[in-house]
């Protein structure tokens, strides 16, 4: 472009690339009808975040995980592995109890829903204590009031296993503190504790293991328990998920009742890490260590690119 007495003026590289970001958020706004996540078709999925902060210029699109985050709902995560593609929730489900106008309160994690599960709703929120005493069909019906899903077995491990494929979500081995998965002997059990302080004298200590005392509420207001979701900083992998490894078992989309991953308690007597699986109760089984978090389907990794 000429001005003036024939000077030459180009154009600035910092403009170019502005107009080129600009573009492109441009295309991407476009396409986020058809990057809407599916869930089922009897529940409609939840709606998208409205704004989120944009990368800085020179950040490729995928590794920053805008895409991921355009993808899926607010506080779940984009897996997209060469076997699947889905958004899992980042932290372990709490619960809503949703009122006849609509309006909706925290249900207490360590209360169970029997009888009250239409009412109840599942989110994925940092800082509360998840949700146990559910059962995995209590929890599955939790997930499809928010027009998600429970995980298949197959979604919860590649997304504990992370980007890297290893046992554990941080990597190949254990590091004690990094999950809450501690274990010191059967003296720190929260039932055998409970029962010793609480049990009349001369209860026979084998009804401990009954589901009055496994479904006490007492058991998670215990210290060295549950843990808040996410208060693990180290219990994560690259696709930004927390907790898979110890807080709170978690069900899996299996009638015959599975649940993964372990529990503040036990992380290695069904299998370490990642491959923990308990598989000895029915899908309508739920105790105080028993949680859960919820999936939903993602757009294909060619329409979000």
């Amino acid at each position: 472009m000429r001005s003036g007495a024939g000077t030459v003026r180009t154009r600035s590289p910092q403009l170019v690339v502005h107009v080129r970001l600009v573009i492109v958020v441009a295309v991407l706004a476009g396409g986020l009808a058809l990057a809407r996540p599916r869930a089922s078709s009897a529940h409609p999925a939840p709606s998208l975040p409205r704004s989120r902060p944009l990368p800085p210029v020179g950040v490729e699109w995928e590794r920053s995980g805008l895409l991921g985050v355009l993808a899926c709902p607010a506080g779940m995560a984009w897996v997209n592995s060469p076997s699947a593609s889905f958004c899992v929730d980042r932290y372990e489900a709490s619960l809503l109890r949703m009122g006849p106008g609509g309006e909706t309160q925290h249900w207490p994690g360590n209360r169970i829903v029997d009888g009250l599960e239409g009412d109840m709703m599942a989110v994925s929120r940092p800082g509360i204590k998840p949700q146990g005493y559910i059962s995995g069909r209590q929890a599955s019906v939790a997930c499809a009031s928010a027009g998600k899903r429970l995980c298949s077995l197959q979604e919860w491990t590649l997304a504990c296993r992370g980007p890297h494929d290893t046992r554990y979500p941080y990597g190949k081995q254990r590091r004690a503190g990094a999950c809450n998965d501690r274990f010191r002997g059967t003296a720190d059990h929260p039932v055998l504790r409970l029962f010793q302080a609480q049990a009349a004298p001369g209860a026979d200590p084998r009804s401990m293991w009954l589901p009055s005392w496994m479904n006490d509420p007492r058991l998670l207001e215990l210290p060295h328990t549950v843990a808040p979701s996410g208060a693990s900083n180290d219990c994560t992998n690259e696709y930004g998920v927390f907790d898979m490894v110890g807080n709170l078992h978690e069900w899996v989309a299996d009638p015959d009742g599975v649940f993964a991953g372990g529990y503040f308690m036990d992380t290695l007597q069904n299998g370490e890490g990642c491959e923990y699986r308990t598989r000895a109760h029915g899908f309508d089984y739920h105790d105080y260590s028993t949680g859960f978090r919820c999936c939903v389907d993602a757009p294909s990794a060619d329409l979000v690119r």
